[in-house]
């Protein structure tokens, strides 16, 4: 590595669709440069969840060291803000013992939660929430406009003139005005603000398959989780079914399914088509990213380091 690159850290992100080989090739490429594993896939921090997210095996977590994996509990309230909260200091720790680190995972609302950051928003009580609540059911639509130009005018004018739609979205607006009463300040202000500076070179390595070879592996993973016991792993969680962590694929079919509503083969089903409609969807976010390298899920993992190595020297 050249003198300029030195002491600079470089942080390689591992992404694209479910079941596409993501943990197995990023455990390649940590063997290669000595390094370590954060998980940023949203459904693997649950320590009660584990076929179903398709948890690294006990022999892969064996082989490095893994981070954010199973480390909270499905009764936690957890979201992509406490994420980039704990995760970036901790990304330091680890630059700390190696200028190279691996981020691994198929949620792109959390990538770009390490490699960007977010606006900050003040926490907004049940109670504030509880109040727009009834306004919106006593005044419609109509309320939520009228509370949001008297509390951010110049933001419901930017809204009227330039994206009239979300002043029709109910959820939305009550988010806005949620924000301004709970800080006493106008949403508007909470935008654009500085994002915190990161302290690495992000390197975006994805990996794809042709879309009928893909949706094949997703079937035969569905298969696999159900020959390896998901159905019980349901049955244990049945109880906590209206968590927000078990809103999820995999999940809410077999729900359907144990509460008599759907036949089990018709729940498989359902997980294997709404799998296939997810891996859609993270694909068009990742594709967003012009800086990706992308690789076809069987190029050779001495290609992808060879590329990698090639951006570290760039």
């Amino acid at each position: 590595m050249n003198n300029s690159n030195r002491q600079k850290n470089f942080l390689i992100f591992i992404v694209g669709p479910t079941a596409i080989g993501k943990t197995a090739r990023s455990i390649e490429i940590a063997k290669h440069f000595g390094c370590e594993i954060v998980s940023c896939d949203s459904r693997q921090f649950f320590k009660e969840m584990t076929i179903g997210t398709a948890v690294p095996s006990s022999e892969e977590l064996a082989q490095i060291p893994h981070h954010f994996i199973q480390n909270k509990s499905i009764h936690e309230t957890y979201n992509v803000g406490d994420y980039e909260r704990e995760v970036i200091p901790y990304l330091d720790s680890l630059f700390l013992k190696n200028k190279i680190q691996i981020v691994v995972g198929g949620s792109g609302l959390y990538v770009d939660a390490i490699a960007k950051g977010f606006d900050y928003f003040p926490e907004v009580s049940q109670e504030i929430k509880d109040e727009i609540d009834a306004i919106y059911l006593q005044n419609g639509i109509e309320g939520l406009s009228y509370l949001l130009e008297k509390h951010d005018a110049e933001y419901f004018s930017f809204l009227t003139n330039n994206n009239p739609q979300t002043l029709a979205n109910p959820q939305r607006m009550k988010r806005f005005i949620a924000v301004c009463l709970a800080s006493g300040k106008p949403y508007s202000s909470f935008l654009d603000q500085e994002k915190h500076q990161r302290n690495f070179t992000p390197i975006y390595i994805g990996l794809e398959a042709p879309r009928a070879i893909m949706y094949e592996r997703i079937n035969q993973r569905v298969d696999q989780m159900v020959h390896n016991g998901l159905l019980n792993e349901v049955k244990n969680l049945k109880e906590f079914k209206n968590l927000n962590a078990l809103q999820t694929v995999g999940y809410r079919e077999f729900f359907d399914f144990l509460d008599g509503q759907i036949p089990l083969e018709t729940a498989i089903e359902e997980v294997k088509k709404n799998t296939r409609r997810f891996a859609k969807r993270q694909l068009t976010w990742f594709k967003r990213n012009e800086e990706t390298m992308w690789f076809d899920f069987q190029e050779s993992t001495k290609n992808i380091i060879a590329s990698i190595e090639q951006k570290i020297h760039d």
